[in-house]
């Protein structure tokens, strides 16, 4: 497993990381904690040493069970969890919808320090403001924090993760924390088939010495052969909590499917799988520090870790997916690309 480090810190992270909300949220079918803590340790021993979470994840389970999974091996690790939301006075909500942020100094302060505890750690390697919108990046007092913080030794890097999906806005949001916050990391969404926010920020990251990690590099299941066309969804699905009708998600169901399979000359014949080709190709971005998928079974744990390893995507293969996207796979208006 290759290694990356964040931008001019010190801190390097894992190609490859595991995004703990699989193992602390019900969004994802594992509710049992065995199961994420053998989850967690099986991606420690394959090389996996960047861990990501957030306060919110399971109310607090996200960083406990990281700490009974692994805290053994917390010198061996580098953790990221995210602060933002108040779920310590709203603690209910209806679906995914989001609940009410609190920027103020004295929250942070607090957040951070419940973070420590329920990690049983002295630092935290990656805080990230959770979904923060532009006027969180305008606060002076907020990032005053964060820098006291870091002086402080209490955090090594910071910035924000990106967040709900919706493109405008986190350009602007991404942008400003670049350019106006020279944040250590951005965190986003980006894969073959949902390129915007990656065009856009990627080469403000480059030139300001930014890192970026990326999580839904699977397109939701549409690279790795989760989603089949025969997939019928729950109302309830995750994937859809920002795709409102069954006409739009079966369009973006047959859309993604057909833009997949014009992507076969990423893997066949080539040694590796779709899923790891789709984790090649964003580790193939400079900036790029780590790409997080959505890990839920052994089978699935091994496959994506190993991607690391492989022959990198080669230039022409690079090239001829750029094509494809500007072209936008032969398809007119596709949803979610």
């Amino acid at each position: 497993m290759k290694s990356r480090r964040i931008g001019a810190t010190d801190v390097s992270v894992s190609e490859i990381g595991f995004g703990v909300w699989t193992v602390s949220t019900t969004w994802w079918g594992i509710t049992d904690e065995a199961v994420g803590i053998r989850l967690l340790r099986q991606a420690c021993d394959l090389g996996i040493t960047f861990f990501d979470t957030a306060d919110t994840y399971g109310n607090g389970l996200g960083e406990t069970i990281l700490a009974k999974a692994l805290g053994e091996r917390r010198d061996r690790i580098t953790i990221g969890t995210k602060f933002g939301y108040d779920f310590y006075h709203h603690s209910t909500r209806r679906g995914h919808e989001e609940l009410p942020h609190d920027w103020r100094p004295e929250y942070v302060r607090f957040a951070l320090e419940e973070s420590l505890r329920r990690l049983q750690t002295d630092r935290i390697d990656l805080y990230q403001l959770h979904n923060p919108r532009l006027p969180a990046m305008q606060r002076d007092d907020l990032f005053a924090t964060l820098d006291a913080l870091k002086q402080e030794g209490k955090i090594r890097a910071y910035g924000p993760a990106l967040g709900p999906a919706i493109a405008e806005r986190q350009i602007d949001e991404g942008a400003y924390a670049i350019e106006r916050r020279r944040a250590d990391l951005v965190y986003i969404i980006y894969n073959l088939l949902e390129q915007r926010l990656g065009q856009a920020l990627f080469p403000l990251g480059r030139a300001a010495g930014t890192s970026f990690l990326v999580r839904v590099p699977h397109a939701s299941g549409l690279l790795d052969g989760t989603v089949k066309p025969e997939t019928v969804f729950a109302e309830s699905d995750h994937r859809f909590h920002r795709v409102s009708t069954e006409d739009r998600k079966r369009q973006w169901q047959v859309n993604g499917l057909t833009k997949a399979r014009q992507l076969g000359f990423l893997w066949e014949g080539r040694g590796r799988t779709l899923a790891q080709a789709a984790l090649q190709y964003v580790l193939a971005e400079s900036a790029v520090a780590s790409v997080l998928p959505n890990i839920y079974s052994e089978q699935a744990l091994r496959e994506f870790a190993s991607a690391s390893d492989l022959p990198a995507l080669t230039e022409e293969d690079l090239a001829r997916v750029n094509r494809l996207y500007a072209e936008s796979f032969g398809l007119e208006a596709p949803v979610g690309g």
